[in-house]
Protein backbone atom coordinates (compact mmCIF):
# COMPACT_ATOMS: atom_id res chain seq x y z
CA UNK A 1 0.00 0.00 0.00
CA UNK A 2 1.18 3.78 -0.77
CA UNK A 3 1.78 6.05 1.66
CA UNK A 4 -0.50 8.18 0.02
CA UNK A 5 -3.28 5.33 -0.07
CA UNK A 6 -2.76 4.88 3.84
CA UNK A 7 -2.97 8.39 5.42
CA UNK A 8 -6.31 8.64 2.93
CA UNK A 9 -7.71 5.15 4.57
CA UNK A 10 -6.63 7.29 8.34
CA UNK A 11 -8.65 10.38 7.22
CA UNK A 12 -11.35 8.27 5.93
CA UNK A 13 -12.11 6.66 8.91
CA UNK A 14 -11.70 10.34 10.84
CA UNK A 15 -14.83 11.10 8.44
CA UNK A 16 -16.36 8.32 9.25
CA UNK A 17 -16.16 8.11 13.01
CA UNK A 18 -15.29 11.15 14.06
CA UNK A 19 -17.67 14.66 15.02
CA UNK A 20 -15.67 17.60 14.73
CA UNK A 21 -13.71 16.68 11.44
CA UNK A 22 -16.27 15.58 8.97
CA UNK A 23 -18.17 18.63 9.82
CA UNK A 24 -15.98 21.20 9.32
CA UNK A 25 -13.36 19.88 7.34
CA UNK A 26 -15.22 17.40 5.01
CA UNK A 27 -13.97 18.97 1.49
CA UNK A 28 -9.95 18.34 3.19
CA UNK A 29 -7.91 16.70 0.17
CA UNK A 30 -4.85 14.80 1.11
CA UNK A 31 -3.01 15.58 -2.11
CA UNK A 32 0.15 13.77 -1.87
CA UNK A 33 1.88 11.94 0.86
CA UNK A 34 5.04 10.58 1.86
CA UNK A 35 6.77 8.55 4.88
CA UNK A 36 6.74 11.97 7.41
CA UNK A 37 5.50 13.94 5.36
CA UNK A 38 1.50 15.37 4.31
CA UNK A 39 0.25 17.65 1.59
CA UNK A 40 -3.44 18.65 1.43
CA UNK A 41 -5.78 21.67 0.16
CA UNK A 42 -9.13 22.84 1.87
CA UNK A 43 -11.38 25.27 -0.33
CA UNK A 44 -12.81 27.92 2.18
CA UNK A 45 -15.68 28.10 2.78
CA UNK A 46 -18.59 30.34 4.86
CA UNK A 47 -18.54 28.35 8.21
CA UNK A 48 -14.23 28.34 8.02
CA UNK A 49 -15.01 32.12 8.61
CA UNK A 50 -14.95 34.02 11.54
CA UNK A 51 -17.08 37.04 12.23
CA UNK A 52 -14.83 39.31 9.91
CA UNK A 53 -15.36 36.81 6.94
CA UNK A 54 -11.94 35.85 7.25
CA UNK A 55 -10.68 32.09 7.78
CA UNK A 56 -11.12 31.20 11.65
CA UNK A 57 -8.07 30.47 13.86
CA UNK A 58 -10.15 27.50 15.08
CA UNK A 59 -10.59 26.16 11.53
CA UNK A 60 -6.32 26.18 11.80
CA UNK A 61 -6.70 25.22 15.11
CA UNK A 62 -8.68 22.22 13.93
CA UNK A 63 -6.02 21.73 10.72
CA UNK A 64 -2.95 21.76 13.05
CA UNK A 65 -4.48 18.76 15.11
CA UNK A 66 -5.92 16.84 12.03
CA UNK A 67 -2.88 17.06 10.15
CA UNK A 68 -0.82 16.42 12.59
CA UNK A 69 -2.84 12.80 12.81
CA UNK A 70 -1.88 12.55 9.14
CA UNK A 71 1.46 12.99 9.96
CA UNK A 72 1.65 9.81 12.30
CA UNK A 73 -0.46 8.13 9.66
CA UNK A 74 2.10 8.55 7.19
CA UNK A 75 4.80 7.08 9.35
CA UNK A 76 1.78 3.90 9.65
CA UNK A 77 0.44 4.20 12.62
CA UNK A 78 -3.69 3.54 11.94
CA UNK A 79 -4.71 4.94 15.18
CA UNK A 80 -2.27 8.18 15.52
CA UNK A 81 -3.07 8.53 19.61
CA UNK A 82 -3.90 11.80 21.36
CA UNK A 83 -2.76 15.39 21.54
CA UNK A 84 -0.51 16.49 24.49
CA UNK A 85 0.00 20.00 23.07
CA UNK A 86 -1.32 22.34 19.75
CA UNK A 87 0.09 25.43 18.79
CA UNK A 88 -0.73 27.87 16.16
CA UNK A 89 1.15 30.70 15.21
CA UNK A 90 -0.86 33.31 12.83
CA UNK A 91 1.19 35.37 10.25
CA UNK A 92 -1.71 36.82 8.22
CA UNK A 93 -5.33 36.35 7.06
CA UNK A 94 -5.45 32.96 5.45
CA UNK A 95 -8.07 33.61 3.47
CA UNK A 96 -11.74 34.62 2.80
CA UNK A 97 -15.06 31.95 1.17
CA UNK A 98 -13.64 30.89 -2.13
CA UNK A 99 -9.99 31.15 -1.57
CA UNK A 100 -7.58 27.67 -1.58
CA UNK A 101 -5.43 27.07 2.05
CA UNK A 102 -2.40 24.87 1.58
CA UNK A 103 -0.87 22.91 3.67
CA UNK A 104 2.21 20.62 4.53
CA UNK A 105 3.01 18.87 7.29
CA UNK A 106 6.07 17.34 8.76
CA UNK A 107 6.13 14.39 11.68
CA UNK A 108 9.90 15.84 12.80
CA UNK A 109 9.93 13.39 15.61
CA UNK A 110 8.21 9.61 15.90
CA UNK A 111 8.95 7.75 18.97
CA UNK A 112 7.74 4.07 20.83
CA UNK A 113 5.23 7.30 23.00
CA UNK A 114 5.65 10.30 21.27
CA UNK A 115 5.24 11.54 17.98
CA UNK A 116 6.18 15.55 16.90
CA UNK A 117 4.83 17.33 14.12
CA UNK A 118 5.08 20.51 12.42
CA UNK A 119 2.22 22.02 9.60
CA UNK A 120 2.53 25.61 7.14
CA UNK A 121 -0.22 27.10 6.05
CA UNK A 122 0.00 29.03 2.49
CA UNK A 123 -2.99 30.52 0.72
CA UNK A 124 -3.06 30.13 -3.10
CA UNK A 125 -0.27 32.10 -3.70
CA UNK A 126 2.14 30.23 -1.65
CA UNK A 127 2.18 33.09 0.93
CA UNK A 128 2.79 31.81 4.47
CA UNK A 129 -0.12 32.12 6.51
CA UNK A 130 0.25 30.35 9.60
CA UNK A 131 2.37 27.38 11.08
CA UNK A 132 1.52 25.35 14.12
CA UNK A 133 2.95 22.42 16.09
CA UNK A 134 1.53 19.43 17.62
CA UNK A 135 2.45 16.72 19.79
CA UNK A 136 0.75 13.48 20.27
CA UNK A 137 0.97 10.01 23.05
CA UNK A 138 0.85 7.51 20.32
CA UNK A 139 2.35 4.26 22.78
CA UNK A 140 -1.43 3.00 22.33
CA UNK A 141 -1.26 3.33 18.71
CA UNK A 142 1.03 0.66 18.04
CA UNK A 143 -1.67 -1.79 19.06
CA UNK A 144 -3.63 -1.22 16.40
CA UNK A 145 -3.33 -4.62 14.03
CA UNK A 146 -4.57 -1.76 11.08
CA UNK A 147 -0.94 -0.24 11.38
CA UNK A 148 1.39 -0.45 8.63
CA UNK A 149 4.71 0.75 10.33
CA UNK A 150 7.13 -1.30 8.87
CA UNK A 151 5.78 -1.42 5.09
CA UNK A 152 5.82 2.69 5.76
CA UNK A 153 9.23 2.30 7.12
CA UNK A 154 10.65 0.27 4.01
CA UNK A 155 9.08 2.50 1.52
CA UNK A 156 11.24 5.47 3.20
CA UNK A 157 14.34 3.65 3.05
CA UNK A 158 13.77 2.66 -0.76
CA UNK A 159 12.94 6.37 -1.12
CA UNK A 160 9.42 5.45 -2.73
CA UNK A 161 6.03 6.69 -1.88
Amino acid sequence: MTTLKFVRSVWESFRATSGLEPRLLDNLRVTAATPGRVSFELDIHKHHTNRLQILHGGTLATLTDLSGSLAVASRGLYSTGVSTDINVTYLSSGGKAGDLLKGEVVCDKFGKTMAFTSVRFMNAGGGLVARGSHSKFIAKAWEDERNRVEEMRKLEMEGKE
